[in-house]
C-alpha cells in the first residue's frame, strides 16, 4: 500500500523572490549586503465602515468580502478617540474591519491581486506611483470589491472599497517600487496614459 504524503509548496511569488528577485534587486539597487534588499513584511487589507457603522447588513457584507478575498478571518477596529461630530466614542464604536496577511497567504493574495483582480478594473491605466510613504510602504485604494473573482454577483450588490497597505522592510520609495515591480505591480506610465 503506497503512502501519500501531503507536500506543501511555497507560493509562486515567494519562491521567485527567494531564488531570483533577491539577487536581481541587490545588483539593480547597488546594495552591498543581501540583508539590505527590500522585503515584503506584511499586507494589511482594511475597510472603513464609516457612516454605516450601525448597519448590520453592511457590516456582514464587508466582513464576508474580507474573509473570502483574503482567506482569513478579519478583526474589528475600534475608535481610538472620541469625535462628537461623528457620534464616535473611544473604544466603543466599530469604525473598520481589517486583516493582516503574512507568510504564504500574503504572497498568494499579492499574486491574485496583481494577476487576476487589477486587470479586471474598468479603464485601468496602472496604479498610482505616488502612494508611497516615507518608510517605503505602499497604499493602494480599491474602489469596488467586485474586481475579486472570489465574490459572486449577489455578494457585490452592496458596493464598498478596500484599502491595501504593503508594509516593506528596508524600503524607501525607490527600493519599494523596484520590489513591487518585480512582483508584477502595474504602475502607471509617467507623462500620460499607457
Amino acid at each position: 500500500m503506497a503512502k501519500t504524503a501531503a507536500t506543501t509548496t511555497a507560493p509562486r511569488l515567494k519562491a521567485l523572490y527567494s531564488s531570483e528577485y533577491v539577487k536581481e534587486l541587490q545588483a539593480e539597487l547597488g546594495l552591498d549586503n543581501v540583508n539590505q534588499v527590500p522585503k515584503l513584511e506584511k499586507i494589511v487589507v482594511s475597510v472603513g465602515v464609516g457612516k454605516n457603522k450601525d448597519d448590520k447588513r453592511h457590516y456582514e457584507v464587508v466582513r464576508n468580502t474580507l474573509t473570502k478575498v483574503t482567506g482569513q478571518s478579519p478583526i474589528d477596529r475600534m475608535a481610538r478617540k472620541s469625535i462628537a461630530g461623528f457620534k464616535i466614542r473611544a473604544g466603543m464604536n466599530r469604525v473598520g474591519i481589517s486583516v493582516t496577511l503574512r507568510g504564504s497567504r500574503m504572497y498568494e493574495f499579492l499574486d491574485r491581486l496583481v494577476n487576476i483582480a487589477l486587470p479586471r478594473v474598468r479603464d485601468f491605466h496602472g496604479v498610482s506611483a505616488s502612494a508611497f510613504d516615507k518608510a517605503g510602504n505602499y497604499n493602494l485604494g480599491i474602489v469596488e470589491q467586485s474586481i475579486f473573482p472570489e465574490l459572486s454577483f449577489e455578494e457585490t450588490q452592496l458596493l464598498h472599497g478596500l484599502q491595501v497597505t504593503f508594509v516593506i522592510k528596508n524600503g524607501n520609495k525607490q527600493n519599494s517600487r523596484a520590489l513591487l515591480e518585480k512582483f508584477g505591480m502595474p504602475f502607471e506610465k509617467e507623462g500620460g496614459v499607457r
